[in-house]
This record gives structure tokens, sequence and C-alpha cells, in this order.
């Protein structure tokens, strides 16, 4: 297939590329670089530097495509809070601009990168596609928004989609990983301190009701997320709008967390007690039931060492190019 992937220059997005490169499919990926990099861009792509709201007519238009795999986002919580009208407009209206150009050049299939954060803070867990969705900031708001948009498209004009709310995505892939400019994700924030980056990593909340008293979240390994974009492009239904829990299903502490990259990496990791932060719950953990049903997925890395072990050769691979050494 030929297939256009939004943010293709970014973590999660360069990652199901290759994947997709890997299979024999024909990318073409859209990426500003506001938060991607060049260098995450694989080899054997084809390479377009620009908004996607701007660019979708016209690169869609150029040739035919069998679909989208839409990766480009805002998607720092706590800057949505701060200035919502850059998730509203970079996230929302971006998107109905690329939605707008899949339906005029009759694009058929789309994969959209959705967010555990559409939920809000769950009644239960581990959290269904069924749990009422009261999204606790502008990020989580615009991500659901456009999940309701992409529902009226595919009803209206035929759209095959799919939306993956991701949990916790971590881990690396064929040479690309996580390397942000600003990172919140908590292994690669552990694995920075046991690289000599940064001083210590702070444990927000030691109080939870947890085996340790510190809060639960649900890792999945890059990898099984790219896969299960290809099951979605594989088993999308035209006019539906499928939406898919992405997890392992387990969950691990923060402890849990940083005893794992002392282990893999082999150094003392400093950690400070901190307060809670306000809108954290204590568990986070994803029922991927739905997904195995229905796209016959099955996470292949549930072992966290593993996942922290990717994570950390990656790390060490950058050496100069990694933005945590350019702000040490």
């Amino acid at each position: 297939m030929k297939l256009l992937v939004t943010g293709g220059a970014g973590y999660v997005g360069s990652v199901c590329a290759q994947v997709l490169l890997e299979q024999g499919h024909d990318v073409v990926i859209v990426d500003d670089l506001s938060t991607g990099n060049a260098d995450g861009v694989p080899s054997g792509a084809q390479f377009v530097e620009g908004d996607v709201g701007d660019l979708a007519a016209e690169i869609l238009g150029s040739d035919t495509f069998d679909g989208v795999l839409h990766f480009a986002a805002q998607s720092l919580v706590g800057e949505s809070v701060i200035a919502p009208e850059k998730y509203w407009q970079g996230n929302v209206v971006k998107t109905l601009a690329l939605l707008d150009a899949m339906r005029t050049t009759n694009t058929p299939r789309l994969v959209f990168s959705s967010t555990a954060a559409t939920y809000g803070e769950p009644e239960a867990s581990p959290i269904t596609e069924s749990a009422p969705t009261r999204p606790t900031n502008p990020y989580g708001a615009s991500k659901l928004a456009i999940d309701h948009a992409i529902t009226s498209y595919s009803i209206a004009h035929g759209l095959a989609a799919t939306s993956l709310r991701y949990f916790n995505v971590a881990g690396a892939y064929a040479g690309f990983g996580e390397n942000r400019v600003v990172e919140t994700h908590l292994i690669p924030l552990v694995l920075q301190v046991a690289a000599g980056v940064r001083d210590k990593i702070s444990v927000f909340g030691t109080d939870w009701p947890t085996k340790d008293g510190t809060a639960v979240r649900d890792y999945i390994h890059i990898r099984d997320l790219a896969n299960a974009h290809l099951l979605a492009l594989q088993t999308s239904e035209k006019g539906a709008h499928r939406i898919y829990n992405l997890g392992s299903g387990a969950g691990f502490t923060v402890r849990e967390v940083i005893t794992a990259c002392e282990r893999v990496t082999g150094k003392p990791i400093a950690a400070e007690d901190a307060p809670r932060r306000a809108g954290d719950p204590a568990v986070l953990i994803a029922s991927s039931t739905l997904a195995m049903d229905e796209l016959g997925w099955r996470p292949a890395s549930t072992g966290l060492d593993e996942i922290v072990s990717d994570a950390w050769e990656f790390l060490q691979s950058l050496g100069d190019r990694s933005h945590a050494a350019k702000r040490a």
C-alpha cells in the first residue's frame, strides 16, 4: 500500500514508518520537525517537511494513497493547560484539514494516534473502551474531539477508520526511540539519570493505595504498538470507526520502574519524593481484550526489563544527538 504517515519524524511515527517499510509498503512522511527529528525519518521513506494542515491536500492529491496514519500532534499535557489554543488549533483544526483532504481525494483508510488521556480519571481498572470519556486537560479533550469527528466522517463519507488509544509507550526499535526536546515520560527520564544528564528523578506521590505507595502505569513496547497499526490498516472496514485501547494489561509502580532501570543499566538512580500532581490517578492499566479479539493483536514484549533495555541501548547510541545531553 501507499501510505501517508503524518508526524513520521517523531518517536511513535518513526517506528511505525520503519515497520511499514519493512513490510514492503510505500511510505511518504510529512512532519514540520517542531518536535520530531530529521534523523528520525527512516531510510526508504519519502520525506516532506511542512505542516500537515497546509500540505495534506497537495500530498494526497499528488498520487493515489491507500491510507493515512496520523501521528502529528501537540502532546504535552501541562502545556495544553496553559496554552489550550495551541492544542485546539494544532490538533483539531489541522486534523479537520487532513480529513477534508482525505474526503476530496477518496483516500479510504485512516489510523489515528489517540490516547488514554481521553478517559481522564478512570472509575475502574483495567480500563475498557466502554469507560466514560471525561478528559481532564485540553490535550485529552482535543484527541477526544478528533475521535468524534472521525466517527462522523466515517458514517457520512465511508471512511474506514481506527483510533488506537495508547497507554504508556516505551522502548526502541531499529535505531528509533525517544529523543525529545521536552521529555515527560518516566522511563526516558529515569534513564537520563542513569546516563548522568539528569541529577535525579522526582517521584510524585508516595502514599497512593498501591503495593509501594507509588503510582501504577501500564507500559507497552513501541514495536508492539507498531504492529497494532499494521493490523488496524489490514482490518479496517468502510464506513466504520473502531476504537481500541493498547497496553500490556500489566501495571508497574514508579519504584518498580526505577529499580528495573538500575538493574538494566547497573547504575544507581537518585530519586526524590515529591507531592502528588493534581489529576494523577493512582492506577492506569489498559484492557486490550477488544484489540486482541478483533485485530488479532498480541503484545510480545510485556517484560519491563526488555522495554527498559531497548530504551537504554537507544539512549546510549544517540551520543551528541541526544537533546537531553545538550541541555545537561
